[in-house]
């Protein structure tokens, strides 16, 4: 599997990351094995979060023998000081080590969020002084929602992140105003070398009164050729680093096999792909 630098943390990262989101409700033996895959294929990174369920359970104890193999990144929901500096300490216990390569602020979609984070005694200050104290290596930003790439353009003036993580796929882009406000992004990112984490590529849109299939809050695409584009979407755009995998085990494979097939996707295919995802149900409806 290709591998790309991660912006200045110079990690060179597999494009696609193990997204630890698919364990939210999976006994260890089933973890197991999708991450046994995922190693196999050439990960060399995970994402995870306390809010993924048993997540951080399934993934220290596969994790605590290869720790050094993996680039680990770690997330906080948590708006408070205090708060956010246990929580972290619980996620050393659980995933079974004393450092990460990252730790991010997680799901700040909207400015609100944002102010909370950086209010004095919020969970910035846990973050800057987890660095400082060698807790972790690097410093990152997560969201969701439309107004996300511009409330973490915004973050990026604030601090100065090495990451962050955001959603980009066809259906997003058929939204002008979110598609100029990730140019944006994007463009600083390259600029400040900040390294692009993508979530949601493979995504269709939102599940609306239909039942669940999966176990993602969104409703994924399920089919080889479907995923294959999103996969390509996401990571022909610039500065991209990876994806994240999807959250369900059952549509890892398809993920894993669709970013070792990976091609660069011209123009006019990104261009014919976000006007078919027009037509249909928007993830985030404005």
């Amino acid at each position: 599997m290709d591998k790309r630098r991660l912006g200045r943390t110079g990690h060179m990262s597999s494009i696609v990351i193990m997204g630890t989101a698919a364990f939210w409700d999976i006994g260890q033996e089933e973890a197991n094995a999708a991450l046994d895959l995922a190693l196999k294929h050439g990960v060399n990174h995970i994402d995870v979060a306390p809010q993924y369920g048993q997540a951080e359970e399934r993934t220290g104890p596969w994790l605590e023998s290869r720790r050094q193999q993996f680039f680990l990144g770690c997330k906080t929901l948590e708006r408070q000081r205090d708060a956010a500096w246990s929580e972290l300490h619980r996620s050393f216990e659980k995933l079974r080590t004393n450092q990460f390569d990252l730790y991010q602020l997680h799901a700040v979609g909207n400015f609100d969020e944002l102010d909370a984070a950086f209010a004095p005694g919020g969970a910035m200050e846990a973050l800057i002084e987890a660095k400082e104290k060698g807790l972790t290596r690097f410093l990152g930003i997560t969201g969701h929602g439309l107004d996300t790439p511009r409330v973490h353009a915004e973050a990026l003036r604030r601090y100065d992140f090495d990451t962050v993580m955001f959603p980009i796929h066809p259906g997003l882009y058929a939204d002008p105003q979110y598609r100029r406000d990730t140019h944006n992004l994007l463009e600083l990112c390259l600029d400040r070398d900040v390294g692009v984490m993508i979530i949601k590529s493979v995504t269709k849109g939102a599940w609306g009164d239909r039942q669940k299939a999966y176990n993602t809050w969104y409703e994924p695409w399920d089919k080889a050729t479907q995923i294959e584009l999103g996969v390509r979407f996401a990571l022909s755009q610039p500065g991209v680093t990876g994806i994240p995998s999807a959250g369900d085990v059952r549509l890892l494979p398809m993920v894993l096999d669709a970013a070792e097939r990976w091609t660069p996707m011209d123009t006019p295919e990104q261009e014919a792909l976000i006007e078919q995802a027009g037509e249909l149900e928007p993830l985030f409806p404005r």
